[in-house]
């Protein structure tokens, strides 16, 4: 649980939340160049700056000085910079830029040599001769 700076209660939290909607479109227009060049789709980076906002207001200091729209704005703009990343786009460290639409056929593995073997609810290939790792897929015995 995130400790709240400011007391408010959930209801209110989500008054809040629903009553600056509008603050995520802007900021997505506002970023629309970057968005499409990093290749991502407008519902994700909405979902990832409405989670933004409700820490953003969970996490309002008014002690601070800044009214909570200005703390909104600053939360969502430093969220679609990280939005970019490709680790927040495929909920993996270390994914290629891409690999969303990565496709790679059977065949294709077959004739780089990798070999396959099915059976016992699981899945094992080898990389030939040339060594690599392997996958190896247990799966249950039978009885």
């Amino acid at each position: 649980m995130i400790p709240v700076k400011w007391k408010i209660t959930a209801q209110e939290r989500n008054a809040l939340v629903e009553a600056h909607l509008g603050c995520i479109w802007w900021t997505i227009n506002k970023n629309r160049r970057l968005i499409t060049a990093a290749g991502l789709e407008d519902d994700d980076v909405f979902q990832q700056l409405a989670i933004r906002m409700i820490r953003a207001i969970e996490n309002f200091d008014p002690d601070k000085g800044k009214d909570l729209e200005q703390h909104i704005f600053a939360q969502l703009q430093y969220e679609v910079l990280n939005c970019k990343d490709a680790a927040r786009v495929y909920g993996i460290k270390g994914a290629p830029y891409g690999a969303r639409n990565l496709v790679v056929s059977m065949d294709a593995l077959i004739e780089d040599g990798c070999q396959f073997a099915g059976g016992g609810g699981g899945v094992v290939f080898s990389m030939g001769p040339l060594g690599g790792g392997g996958v190896r897929g247990g799966g249950g015995g039978g009885a």
